[in-house]
């Protein structure tokens, strides 16, 4: 997967604050941190649940699974995922992690780019119809 990240000359809009969170019906997210640029979130993923098929425009992310095991879909590409593996996404990739384990998949999500919030979410497909 390539690097996805380009050169900005805009200032960086962080719509995101520490200590926020999101119920979803997959599970949680919670904002561990956010900066120029960045954000950290942690998300966990219920056993039997996955993510929207989803792209962004403004920004790519970084996956680091910290435990549990996962399948991250991204364009065409299947990868299986455990404790310890990263995954980069680059911007407009099509992608989404789903926990087909029996435990809770813990994954810390790194998002850069110009703009980061949560409207920054196309979604292709759903299970929850969002």
């Amino acid at each position: 997967m390539g690097n996805g990240s380009k050169a900005q000359d805009i200032t960086a809009i962080v719509r995101y604050a520490p200590g926020e969170t999101g119920e979803r019906p997959w599970g949680r997210w919670r904002v561990l941190e956010t900066g120029e640029g960045f954000c950290v979130k942690r998300i966990e993923v219920e056993p039997g649940h996955r993510l929207s098929l989803q792209y962004h425009h403004h920004r790519f992310e970084d996956w680091i699974v910290v435990s549990g095991e996962g399948l991250v879909e991204c364009d065409r590409e299947r990868i299986v995922v455990k404790t310890g593996d990263r995954v980069r996404i680059p911007l407009l990739s099509h992608h989404r992690i789903s926990n087909p384990g029996s435990i809770m998949l813990v994954v810390i999500e790194v998002q850069h780019g110009a703009l980061l919030d949560e409207n920054d979410i196309v979604r292709i497909e759903d299970d929850y119809a969002r």
